[in-house]
């Protein structure tokens, strides 16, 4: 039996299994319920949080034989074909390879005859954002005025660059990122179905680096289950991700308050020995800090689970040492030094010039 990746086995089938899109999913539903049907739809966030199988699901639920229903029966010919991507009437368009105004005609020459076999002619575009501006102006007077059996569900991971006559006649659906805990619980729900064992701790740092994409994660899991052969490993996922122990930024973010440049040097070297990016230091760096700007004015209100006492009682002591000001100019200048280091001869030397420019502070 072929192998399928855990991303596609594991695609959400209906409304109830997408993960973290509450507000996405209750509007969407509703107005399926109140039979209140747009002619367009744009979903729009960041890479891996469901956009496309949102897109499909409501397919379903527009094409499913039963009815126009929020639960599709996921038997019907309708449902297995939108599932298998084979239906005839739900035209996945990627926008990335297609931007050119004749592929979007020829695309828009054939809404105007009937769906071969379903109640909806679907329009998917993936990444609508990458058309050029006269493919826009051709796909506009049809998104205003479609067919009534004509519906069309775009995609972006950038709303911005879309015309905003496009976004006017659309009803807009704003993807939110998933939160770390909903990423963990899932994961881990999906490797007990699988059987697959797992250390403490281990799934935490794979949803962390997953930045709140659910395809990400998935991706993350199945790279640690290799490397693992088998099982997930907390040292091997911390390898695997490259993440040290905080102690190495702990310690460079101190010398570089005490403008210690011998140390700040010998320090960085230490953590590039461990195949760590010069743009990852900048990265912890900024997190430290904006941890030390919480504790600076909310001391008694601060609370992290990233950090052990030990940890959290080295941070506070720097917060006392160090005034707002220094705090706040010190993550400035690395905010802007992470900014330009695509800039600098070499990423390294990007880095070391930023951490300089801090001990003007």
């Amino acid at each position: 039996m072929t192998y399928k990746v855990f991303a596609r086995k594991w695609r959400p089938k209906n409304f109830n299994e997408v993960i973290g899109q509450k507000y996405v999913i209750k509007a969407l539903s509703n107005s399926l319920k109140l039979n209140r049907i747009h002619q367009a739809w744009i979903l729009c966030g960041t890479r891996g949080i469901g956009k496309t199988t949102i897109a499909r699901i409501l397919s379903k639920c527009l094409n499913c034989k039963k009815k126009i229903t929020t639960t599709p029966c996921e038997k019907c010919n309708s449902c297995k074909e939108i599932k298998k991507n084979c239906s005839p009437d739900l035209i996945e368009i990627d926008a990335a390879s297609k931007t050119k105004i004749e592929d979007i005609k020829e695309v828009l020459s054939n809404s105007k005859y009937f769906p071969v076999k379903e109640r909806f002619k679907i329009y998917l575009i993936d990444e609508i954002h990458m058309l050029s501006r006269y493919s826009f102006n051709a796909l506009l007077k049809t998104l205003e005025e479609p067919p009534k059996y004509v519906k069309f569900i775009l995609a972006t991971t950038n709303i911005e660059k879309l015309p905003k006559t496009i976004v006017s006649r659309c009803i807009r659906l704003n993807l939110k990122i998933i939160s770390e805990k909903k990423i963990e619980y899932h994961i881990k729900k999906i490797l007990k179905k699988e059987n697959i064992l797992f250390e403490k701790n281990s799934l935490k740092l794979i949803s962390k680096a997953a930045d709140g994409s659910m395809r990400d994660a998935l991706s993350i899991t199945e790279q640690a289950i290799s490397i693992g052969n088998g099982t997930i490993k907390k040292n091997n996922v911390k390898k695997m991700l490259g993440i040290l122990k905080y102690e190495n930024f702990l310690i460079l973010l101190k010398y570089i308050f005490k403008k210690n440049i011998i140390k700040i040097f010998s320090t960085t070297e230490k953590i590039l020995s461990l195949d760590v990016e010069p743009d990852t230091i900048l990265i912890e760096l900024l997190r430290l800090l904006h941890h030390l700007h919480i504790l600076k004015m909310y001391s008694m209100h601060w609370k992290s689970n990233i950090y052990n006492i030990k940890q959290k009682k080295f941070l506070k002591h720097i917060s006392k040492k160090n005034s707002y000001s220094t705090i706040k100019n010190c993550y400035s200048i690395i905010l802007n030094g992470r900014k330009d280091l695509s800039f600098s001869p070499s990423k390294k030397l990007g880095m070391e010039l930023t951490l300089l420019k801090t001990l003007e502070i």
